[in-house]
């Protein structure tokens, strides 16, 4: 659900701004302090969050549809950490963090977490501990959520996969029968099994940089998209995918590349490009697209 500001907020409530931001330190949503409003623990589980905008530097917003002088209970919503959602999985908060990273809900911060726009869009709330360090909360209901759901799935799998064959550098997926519907036709060295020659090569040389890769892995966002190549996050970076454009002069195909590259682009995911005048010398290309974002291979 979208969020606004405070003032915003008041505006749709045709209320004055003042007496807004009154009843809202009435109902102990937020409090002021140094000349700056911060939110509580009851407004944030009201679905308030505090923001950083360049121009206006940090403020508060609310779901557009809140109304503080018509709190109801039921609106009210339990925010729970990486300790709590790893309890409901049985892992440890330090893996729900990689993995919540890993689907671009949060981020690396200096200290501690931070979460991203994507994040935003599910209930994540950002948090300061008192150490000055941060951490992200969502609402209880997370666990439900169909493409957490979906990850933690696949981690699993690439755990079972991993722990068979010591150093695997592949990864795989059985959530769906994709691959039945759309089979590949051309081996790898690692044993995927592609459509082309061109995805042949970089499958190849992924496995020659001691990658770890999975071949077709589906985004982690509710749309229905596929990236031909996906590089799991490590040390809490964001994970890369890699798509491989090698048909050209077909309207059809670029129509589906455009939509693509806007949804890469709408969820700020790590995107490497690649087309058949990379293929032939890719080591010369590849290498130095991974580095730019903060994956390095020798």
């Amino acid at each position: 659900m979208k969020k606004i500001s405070t003032t915003a907020l008041s505006k749709i409530l045709d209320l004055d701004t003042r007496d807004v931001f009154d009843k809202m330190a009435g109902q102990k949503l937020m409090y002021r302090k140094d000349d700056h409003w911060h939110l509580t623990k009851k407004g944030q589980e009201f679905g308030g969050e505090t923001v950083f905008n360049k121009k206006y530097g940090e403020f508060i917003v609310w779901p557009e549809n809140f109304d503080p002088f018509n709190l109801k209970e039921d609106n009210r919503q339990e925010l729970v950490g990486a300790t709590a959602i790893g309890a409901r999985f049985d892992l440890s908060p330090q893996r729900i963090n990689l993995i919540l990273t890993e689907i671009g809900w949060t981020e690396k911060a200096i200290k501690g977490w931070a979460v991203t726009s994507l994040g935003r869009s599910v209930g994540g709330v950002q948090v300061e501990h008192p150490s000055g360090g941060s951490y992200v909360k969502w609402p209880s209901t997370i666990v439900n959520n169909s493409t957490l759901n979906r990850s933690l799935h696949h981690k699993e799998s690439y755990d079972e996969q991993e722990d068979k064959q010591g150093t695997e550098t592949t990864l795989q997926s059985n959530s769906d029968n994709y691959r039945d519907k759309f089979p590949g036709k051309i081996w790898t060295k690692d044993g995927h099994k592609v459509k082309s020659r061109g995805e042949a090569i970089i499958d190849n040389a992924l496995y020659d940089y001691g990658l770890a890769h999975a071949y077709e892995r589906r985004l982690p966002i509710e749309e229905e998209v596929r990236s031909d190549f996906y590089i799991p996050s490590a040390n809490g970076d964001k994970a890369v995918y890699i798509e491989y454009w090698g048909v050209e002069d077909e309207p059809k195909y670029e129509e589906r590349k455009t939509v693509k590259t806007e949804i890469y682009t709408k969820y700020d995911f790590n995107l490497i490009e690649l087309d058949n005048k990379h293929i032939e010398n890719l080591d010369d290309h590849l290498p130095r697209m991974l580095l730019r974002v903060g994956v390095r291979v020798e």
